[in-house]
């Protein structure tokens, strides 16, 4: 392994204490896992919120069924402001769960949408997405969930299994 692969591969298993599986994969091709370091490391972390991120991070997880990425992403929920019912509300009906905000049901209905296929995105929801977020934020939420569409891709694609960042995973993938 390239010796700067190697550091930027341990970096990310001391941060993370896990094994970190598709850094290890992506060093076969350096090329690919420094894009996809630079991509990882200038991607928002608080902004707009934490918690809104962390809403879109799993939704697009869940949407685009990737286990890993469910499993990382869902990660600390807590810790985001996030509560165990509203990560379960994740996989299903959202208008459910009443702590929800409006915008938050926004972010997330644009994130499933982001994260399937075919994209589909009817002029009244970015209508009513333009009137509740400014546009960087837009812009944000769209590259986080499209980030987490990249990873779920070459996830799945090399067969990488959770990482057990969750004891046990409280999101489930059936829709």
């Amino acid at each position: 392994m390239n010796p700067l692969l190697r550091l930027g591969v341990a970096i990310s298993e001391r941060v993370t204490g896990r094994r970190m599986l598709p850094a290890r994969l992506l060093s076969w091709y350096p090329k690919a896992a420094i894009g996809a370091g630079v991509l990882e490391s200038l991607v928002s972390h608080h902004e707009p919120s934490t918690r809104l991120l962390k809403l879109v991070r799993v939704t697009a997880s869940i949407t685009a069924n990737c286990a890993f990425c469910v499993d990382m992403n869902s990660f600390a929920h807590d810790r985001a402001g996030l509560t165990d019912e509203e990560l379960a509300a994740l996989s299903g009906d959202v208008t459910a769960v009443a702590s929800f905000t409006a915008p938050e049901r926004l972010a997330i209905e644009y994130a499933r949408r982001i994260s399937s296929t075919p994209l589909l995105f009817p002029a009244e929801l970015m209508t009513q997405l333009r009137a509740s977020f400014t546009e960087r934020e837009l812009v944000i939420l769209a590259t986080t969930a499209a980030q987490v569409n990249y990873w779920a891709r070459v996830i799945q694609s090399l067969g990488i299994p959770p990482a057990g960042f969750t004891e046990a995973c409280r999101v489930s993938l059936d829709q």
